[in-house]
């Protein structure tokens, strides 16, 4: 033994258990103004209480107001941040996720809190997602009004981490949009996805776990695995706030995560309404071809597991689809008409999608 070794201070239990509370208020310490830089007036109290404190002045010039909440993770999105070592997209990753879901029904996000867990605490590693969860958040006007840090040896692996948060929004009873005033003839408008966003990456990674992901390659248009795999999920507050500010009825909403475009879309239609697709309309992005083809999955399940490029997705009646895809590129969005809302439902193709099935 050293002299060194003799000098140390002896380990807690604690710690030859495999938990440092040193190593979780030095992440605290870490994130602190990063968190505090997102509390709007309506946040009460600061960093450290057993509760966060959000007052309901915020929205106390609504008429009928209606707490809309949401709670998610980014999957295996996770084990991608880890090989490449950027785990702080992921905090804009599980904010704008969060955010577009309680968007759907027309909600505006207040406050928002993370879980982030390790098998062996890495002070700077949860510091970068929180981090990142801030900068989202204050880019949208949402508090990050608390969360939670766990370090748990024996549960997740060591190097591996966990993320999942939890969204609050408002909305106006009156404003409520939960799609029952979808009619046979509204167009859908889409938006296009930054990538992957939060979902299948498991497909994903079966695909190209082998594959140089530092390779600039030509099937991806020069760019690289490394560069297209943890862009962050985008949110779509601003395309919204964009078509309430021209006057567009907005009849229903759609977020493209885990399900696709086959199983999302059919969450908010009425009893006899299903959505027409048409598949020519846009071009799915290399990033996607690559995975269909390195994984060798027929192209209706793909359509299934991933979002193909598509991000979310806006229904308007017919006559205000012109003015719908004029203030949506006015808020500098890339819009196109996807298909049309027919009698029936569920969600149908055409051109039936290359495998031969109308996914």
């Amino acid at each position: 033994m050293t002299q060194t070794d003799r000098d140390a201070p002896a380990a807690s239990a604690y710690e030859r258990a495999g938990v440092s509370i040193d190593a979780g208020h030095r992440a605290v310490a870490l994130m602190k103004d990063a968190v505090a830089r997102t509390h709007t007036p309506a946040v009460l109290g600061s960093i450290g209480g057993f509760g966060g404190l959000f007052s309901a002045k915020a929205f106390a010039n609504l008429a009928d107001p209606v707490l809309v909440a949401s709670t998610d993770g980014v999957g295996t999105k996770t084990k991608v941040a880890v090989r490449l070592g950027q785990p702080g997209g992921l905090g804009a990753d599980i904010v704008n996720h969060c955010v577009n879901d309680i968007l759907v029904q027309g909600a505006r996000p207040l406050f928002f809190l993370d879980y982030v867990a390790m098998g062996r605490l890495d002070p700077e590693s949860v510091a970068a997602v929180v981090t990142g969860a801030a900068q989202a958040c204050g880019a949208l006007g949402v508090a990050l009004l608390g969360g939670e840090t766990a370090e748990m040896p024996g549960v997740y692996v060591d190097g591996e981490l966990d993320i999942v948060g939890t969204i609050v929004g408002v909305v106006d009873r009156p404003a409520l949009v939960d799609g029952s005033r979808i009619e046979a003839g509204d167009a859908v408008i889409a938006l296009p996805s930054a990538g992957l966003h939060t979902n299948g990456f498991s497909l994903a990674r079966l695909a190209l776990d082998g594959l140089d992901w530092h390779e600039e390659r030509a099937d991806l248009d020069g760019q690289t695995l490394a560069t297209l795999l943890p862009v962050p999920h985008r949110a779509y507050v601003t395309a919204h706030d964009a078509l309430r500010a021209a006057g567009v009825d907005v009849r229903g909403m759609a977020h493209i995560t885990g399900g696709g475009l086959i199983d999302n879309p059919p969450r908010v239609f009425p009893s006899g309404v299903g959505m027409h697709i048409d598949t020519a309309s846009w071009t799915v992005p290399p990033l996607f071809e690559l995975i269909v083809r390195e994984a060798q999955v027929e192209r209706s399940e793909a359509f299934r597991a991933l979002n193909m490029g598509v991000g979310f997705l806006f229904i308007v009646p017919a006559s205000d689809s012109a003015s719908a895809l004029s203030a949506l590129r006015g808020a500098g969005e890339q819009p196109w008409i996807i298909g049309q809302m027919v009698a029936g439902s569920g969600v149908t193709f055409d051109p039936m999608t290359p495998d031969g099935g109308s996914a």
